[in-house]
């Protein structure tokens, strides 16, 4: 009863729940882990595997952990996101040279937006940067929107973390740190998963939960194993 639908994508989908993980990604060990309803976000939960966490860290994780509150709240955590950006949704009824949120200019404090073609209006206080009849005319219409009322632009709340961060992937700032980990971090996930381990054995969520809590402590002494741990003088090493 506690399972829930989900669409990996809209061909891929299931039900029952997911496992979320965080991993230390140099060594592999997972480092805390929580089961959920299928259709739960991976963002909120991910931040929750952090809550114990010394500040600093820096957090790699794919898009999925790329909203604008996943952000802030990395930031309020004093944690470096090294998270790739959501990409931009795109009008398919346009051409690949239309504009984007990013081509616009958006004045947060003066709550302003200005398009391309250099209109500016008002940012309303639900966030609908509405341009309307001031589209009517423009020779660049054709790259930007196919409303009979022209263009409205949506302002969210975290609007500037998410285009510094469309920016920050953009120019590569963490591009090495992310590919350097990203493997270790899948071949953690791929151990949990491995030999029928992506189906659960129980009905609901706690039970569940404790089972995949057994399945992290063997994966993670198997590979505290592998890294060398040793019993000397009454305390555990890694050699």
């Amino acid at each position: 009863p506690e399972s829930r639908h989900m669409h990996k994508s809209v061909s891929s989908y299931r039900d029952g729940y997911k496992a979320h993980v965080a991993v230390e990604p140099e060594t592999g060990l997972i480092t805390a882990t929580a089961l959920t309803p299928a259709n739960a976000g991976d963002g909120p939960t991910g931040t929750e595997l952090l809550a114990d966490e010394e500040p600093g860290l820096q957090v790699l994780a794919d898009s999925a952990y790329g909203s604008g509150p996943v952000r802030t709240a990395l930031t309020n955590a004093k944690h470096n996101a090294a998270i790739k950006a959501i990409p931009l949704r795109r009008n398919p009824r346009l051409g690949d040279d239309q504009f984007t949120r990013d081509d616009f200019t958006i004045d947060h404090t003066a709550r302003t937006a200005t398009c391309p073609n250099g209109t500016t209006v008002m940012i309303a206080a639900k966030g609908a940067a509405t341009f309307g009849a001031k589209c009517r005319g423009c020779p660049l219409r054709h790259r930007c929107t196919t409303a009979i009322d022209g263009r409205v632009l949506h302002v969210s709340e975290h609007d500037a973390e998410l285009v510094a961060a469309r920016k920050a992937w953009a120019n590569g700032d963490f591009a090495d740190d992310y590919r350097q980990h990203r493997p270790m971090v899948e071949r953690s996930i791929a151990w949990l998963v491995a030999k029928g381990n992506r189906r659960v054995r129980y009905r609901g969520i706690e039970r569940n939960q404790h089972g995949l809590a057994t399945r992290v402590a063997a994966i993670n002494l198997r590979r505290l194993v592998n890294l060398g741990l040793d019993h000397r003088d009454g305390t555990w090493i890694l050699a």
